[in-house]
């Protein structure tokens, strides 16, 4: 009997403990969710979104509790965890909301003698691989829309947030969604693939690394099925010479180092017109010094550790190879006694004297670090923004919303943004280029990826 153990970031103790489904249990789950989509793709679209509404009201009656095991699993403050089970919320009522009219028939025009329309179709057992970053979200926007297409679903959620995939199985459970409709897996990495690889699985969706996702396309590969695949970020931000100083640097520092900066659409890189670039640091710097870096179940702490040493100690080395390549280190880890190398805990980190030659501004950091450069204009920031493996969103700061448009449509990333980040707006499709994935998630559009077309072509006889 192989068992999961979940190491809480908070003091490092064993704070979950979940046997690993074996190979006879994960046959009878395929089995039973192939099974409960023959009868669920036949139910009435208003009775799944009765059920899904249902679910939802369960959910967030259990917030402070859902809270506080988010924090003790992956280390995000207290003060701030319940909100994403407002986010949770959101999204989830969106989608419920969107599926009629996405999911309805596209009619065409009369044709004489015939009758033609097209259908959405459900593709079956979906199987969604959900990260620990913002666990019920990151799920949430496959699971409900997966569900409300007439799929069945299988949800393996990471090892350090197996809670949150029993929280969604709880919540269905007392919503009365029929049984074998959503089912939670706790799964091996090797068991992982092996359910991808199965026959029965129609639809994937992952979110999580570049090297997971290619993990996911060699497994699918050969079995022509939709694949979903959300990867990450080195998203930038741009501060033209025309921004509010007052709300661009709390605004973009917030999308630096919200969740610890364990964002895939948080800001990574910061370029900042020459004319104000000293005046942007300095209060850039003094925004980050106010941050109170502590045990995460403190109302007071305004900044978690990092999910696990070793993802504090990359971000450690990322900024240990720049400072010693001429970068600038604003922040004294000094002031921060919890910051300790081997632990989780992470002082935030502010850097100039930077370029893309430094792994800190190419590679993806994924904690409290953020890297600022100087700009002589549009073209040039356009230019650095562009310049990167990744496209998840990227966000231009200004007071000229024309200009700051039209920078934007220059710029490659799935979403772009004027004057905020690090947002998801679910009626917005949500998507990836280059190495931040494929596929799209949320939206009407989302809805495509989990249906297939069927033309019906009728002629009278």
């Amino acid at each position: 009997m192989a068992i999961q153990k979940t190491i809480s970031p908070v003091d490092g103790s064993v704070y979950v403990e979940r046997e690993l489904a074996d190979p006879a249990r994960v046959e009878a789950a395929l089995d039973k969710a192939v099974a409960a989509q023959r009868t669920w793709r036949e139910t009435s679209l208003a009775e799944r979104a009765r059920l899904c509404s249902k679910m939802v009201d369960a959910f967030v009656a259990r917030r402070d509790e859902l809270a506080r095991e988010l924090t003790w699993q992956m280390g995000r403050p207290i003060a701030v965890a319940g909100g994403e089970i407002g986010g949770f919320e959101d999204r989830a009522r969106t989608m419920i909301s969107l599926a009629e009219d996405a999911l309805a028939p596209i009619r065409l025009v009369d044709k004489p003698g015939f009758t033609r329309y097209i259908t959405r179709e459900p593709l079956g057992v979906s199987f969604i691989v959900a990260p620990w970053n913002f666990p019920f979200m990151t799920a949430v926007n496959a699971v409900v829309p997966a569900i409300m297409a007439g799929n069945t679903v299988i949800l393996k959620h990471s090892a350090q947030t197996p809670l949150c995939a029993e929280r969604f199985q709880q919540a269905f459970d007392e919503a009365g969604l029929p049984e074998g409709v959503f089912q939670h897996l706790h799964l091996s990495h090797d068991a992982a693939e092996t359910v991808i690889r199965d026959p029965r699985i129609a639809h994937i969706s992952f979110t999580g690394s570049v090297a997971g996702g290619a993990m996911v396309e060699r497994n699918a590969a050969g079995h022509f099925i939709a694949t979903g695949l959300e990867l990450g970020g080195k998203d930038p931000a741009y501060i033209r010479a025309d921004v509010n100083l007052d709300e661009a640097v709390p605004g973009v520092m917030d999308g630096a180092f919200f969740n610890s900066g364990q964002s895939c659409c948080g800001i990574e890189r910061i370029y900042v017109h020459e004319s104000i670039f000293d005046d942007f640091v300095e209060r850039a710097v003094a925004w980050v010094r106010q941050l109170r870096l502590g045990n995460p179940t403190d109302p007071a702490t305004t900044l978690g550790p990092l999910v696990r040493p070793a993802a504090a100690d990359f971000v450690r080395g990322q900024v240990e190879e720049a400072v010693a390549a001429g970068a600038r280190a604003w922040i004294d880890p000094g002031d921060y006694p919890h910051s300790v190398p081997g632990s989780a805990y992470l002082a935030p980190q502010v850097l100039t004297g930077v370029d893309h030659s430094m792994r800190v501004m190419t590679e993806e950091s994924f904690g409290p670090v953020v890297g600022i450069m100087p700009v002589a204009d549009d073209d040039e920031a356009v230019r650095l923004m562009n310049d990167s493996d990744f496209g998840l969103t990227a966000a231009v700061f200004t007071r000229d919303i024309a200009t700051g448009e039209a920078i934007a449509r220059r710029l490659e990333a799935g979403t772009v943004f004027t004057n905020r980040c690090d947002y998801l707006d679910p009626e917005l499709a949500w998507t990836g280029v280059k190495q931040s994935g494929r596929g799209c998630s949320l939206s009407r559009i989302g809805y495509e990826t989990l249906t297939r077309p069927k033309s019906f072509h009728l002629k009278h006889a």
